[in-house]
């Protein structure tokens, strides 16, 4: 069965899906949500069937395959998924069909298109599948500035507030670090051998000049800083997060942000080794900022997409410091962080869509006691709400701890900074709840019929597989940590670094 190409049927069912769902006529709504969505059950379970076919102890990179392309160029269709691309992998299949339920009824038929906005979606899974899948640097590229297109429309027609300056905002910050990554991806090929490759790059790249090598680092790493986003490249995220339709802001944080950490692990660490070492510092230092900015940030908001678009960020500098320590534990926690991270903000910003649909409004001033009056949905969100802060017990409080630990055994320092964020989410995550659906109700709710509908069955089946998956996680992710780990220890070996021993103190007994 591992003979079967997995990762080029994967990429391109959803692009085909996409143009079936295109075609469907605009009066014809409710069969292309329902193409759309049995479209995308069909990438989920292909995506377990290859998820159970990967083998922990076998290659480092499996399921790879290689058609030409550019022959002149040395660039072909290479596709090659190690443990970190495979659980982005199956990260996007999990969160596409939840997202398209979720957004059943997001379209205003008597201004958009049904059809269109689902199509985009199912464009949208082609490109992140490719992105993750592509073992071949320029193919790479292709697909991260492709994935742009359909989240632009996505954000600038089917989107709310100021849709329009904040795809165009998207788009272009994306934009210039994707030129920044071209002009890095030119060089590496001129004094890389003439090759896209990536195992072959990894090899021909330890002969390069230091400072060429540093110049190239930084282009990549721009690109990648942007589309996480860290501090200070940011600036966007709040921007295009308040303004995309909720479950399309819940694939733009739990999804294609990842792009960006995914990108640091693969090309910059194990293509610029020595870089990537020289680098961490700095790198380190914006992380731990991004941590303490973005959470300071996130207690003041008054609109709920845009809170939650500022704890990604401060989550997104979690993420930072786990990859720069360059121990497996943070490594570790780094990779799983990004799962757990587009499972628990998934559900959040899904949930804030839910509330806002209701009240029309995404104003935390103009909720309060919302709780009494939908009970299970207050539920779902205070759950959601814990998800995110790490609490113990819940995925995202494994990841965290993984990098923290794994931080403090080489960076002490930055691994105290960081844990402020934890107290900062405290803050931010239980005012939001406190102030949303708790307290005296505000007697504008009650003036708004749909705030008396609590979960419906749709909804019931949207939130409950992102709460087993964060629970079940959370107590135990030995299945999903035992795939990241050698995908992790191969590029600290690429980045040529080793995890610290132990200590010893005086009595010979081990220390921390």
């Amino acid at each position: 069965m591992s003979e079967f190409p997995f990762l080029s049927v994967l990429t391109l069912l959803p692009l085909v899906g996409a143009a079936v769902v295109g075609f469907i006529p605009r009066a014809k709504a409710e069969l292309a949500k329902m193409v759309a969505l049995v479209w995308s059950l069909i990438v989920l379970g292909l995506s377990v069937v290859m998820w159970l076919a990967f083998t922990i102890d076998g290659d480092r990179f499996q399921f790879r395959e290689s058609y030409a392309w550019i022959p002149s160029w040395d660039a072909r269709f290479t596709f090659a998924a190690d443990g970190i691309a495979l659980v982005m992998l199956m990260l996007i299949a999990v969160l596409f069909p939840v997202v398209i339920l979720a957004s059943w009824n997001d379209v205003d038929q008597s201004r958009r298109s049904a059809p269109a906005y689902f199509a985009l979606l199912l464009s949208f899974e082609f490109t992140m599948i490719g992105v993750f899948a592509a073992a071949d640097v320029f193919l790479f590229y292709v697909f991260f500035e492709v994935m742009l297109i359909p989240m632009y429309f996505i954000i600038g027609s089917f989107g709310s507030g100021q849709k329009q300056y904040a795809a165009v905002k998207f788009f272009l910050y994306s934009l210039v670090g994707g030129l920044f990554m071209l002009a890095s991806v030119i060089g590496l090929w001129v004094v890389g051998g003439h090759t896209f490759d990536f195992t072959n790059l990894v090899e021909s790249t330890a002969a390069i000049d230091q400072n060429t090598a540093r110049w190239l680092f930084l282009g990549f790493f721009v690109a990648f800083a942007i589309k996480a986003p860290f501090f200070p490249f940011h600036t966007w995220l709040p921007d295009s997060g308040g303004a995309a339709p909720a479950g399309a802001a819940a694939l733009l944080v739990g999804v294609m942000d990842k792009v960006g950490t995914f990108g640091i692990l693969r090309y910059c660490l194990s293509l610029f080794p020595e870089a990537s070492r020289w680098f961490a510092p700095a790198a380190m230092v914006l992380a731990v900022i991004g941590i303490i900015y973005a959470s300071l940030l996130a207690v003041g908001q008054n609109d709920l997409k845009r809170l939650v678009s500022y704890t990604s960020i401060a989550h997104f500098g979690f993420i930072g410091i786990g990859i720069f320590a360059f121990t497996t534990q943070a490594g570790t926690g780094a990779v799983l962080y990004m799962v757990n991270h587009g499972l628990a903000t998934g559900l959040l910003f899904i949930v804030v869509g839910m509330f806002v649909a209701r009240r029309g409004s995404a104003l935390v001033s103009d909720f309060g006691g919302a709780g009494k009056l939908v009970p299970v949905l207050a539920g779902v969100f205070f759950f959601a709400g814990l998800a995110s802060l790490a609490l113990p017990g819940t995925a995202p409080f494994v990841s965290e701890f993984l990098v923290l630990i794994g931080t403090f055994s080489t960076h002490k320092a930055y691994a105290v900074v960081a844990t402020l964020g934890i107290i900062l989410a405290a803050a931010y995550v239980l005012w939001m709840i406190q102030r949303t659906t708790q307290g005296t109700l505000n007697p504008a709710l009650t003036e708004v019929p749909a705030m008396s509908k609590d979960l419906t069955l749709r909804e019931k089946f949207v939130v409950a597989p992102l709460i087993a998956l964060l629970l079940v996680l959370g107590f135990y992710p030995k299945p999903v940590t035992d795939v990241i780990n050698p995908a992790v220890q191969a590029t600290l070996q690429d980045v040529g670094t080793t995890d610290p021993a132990p200590s010893v103190v005086a009595d010979g007994k081990v220390g921390g």
